[in-house]
């Protein structure tokens, strides 16, 4: 049998694409974390896609246009608290629970995220 990545038993670039629509939805209005989010918004959504494709075992799209994704230094110039990160992962609950997955999937993606999130706080 061969072995699937996380990308692929979610359902590809369409999971994706669904999540990250999901999840911006909230991110930009939220209360706390929108204002890290203020440059081009399609941009964001589509850096975000090439990201988490790449991350979860996916074609290695974002360092094709991008280069290695230095995730950390790239958010050094954003002031990230940990309550940033938290309200991150609320967000990104929110849109994996929207997905049409069994519910072992939906926490074995979700998992993914936390130790990310929190490693991108800095101050």
């Amino acid at each position: 049998m061969e072995h699937q990545t996380l990308y692929e038993r979610i359902g590809g670039d369409a999971a994706l694409r669904q999540l990250t629509d999901k999840f911006y939805d909230q991110v930009f209005e939220h209360e706390l974390i929108s204002r890290l989010f203020k440059t081009d918004k399609d941009l964001i959504k589509e850096k975000q896609r090439l990201f988490l494709t790449q991350f979860l075992g996916g074609p290695q799209l974002y360092s094709e246009v991008y280069g290695h994704p230095m995730m950390r230094a790239r958010h050094m110039p954003h002031t990230i608290t940990e309550d940033d990160a938290v309200a991150w992962l609320q967000c990104m609950a929110s849109a994996v629970e929207s997905l049409s997955l069994p519910e072992e999937l939906k926490n074995e993606l979700f998992d993914r995220f936390p130790r990310t999130a929190f490693f991108m706080v800095n101050s």
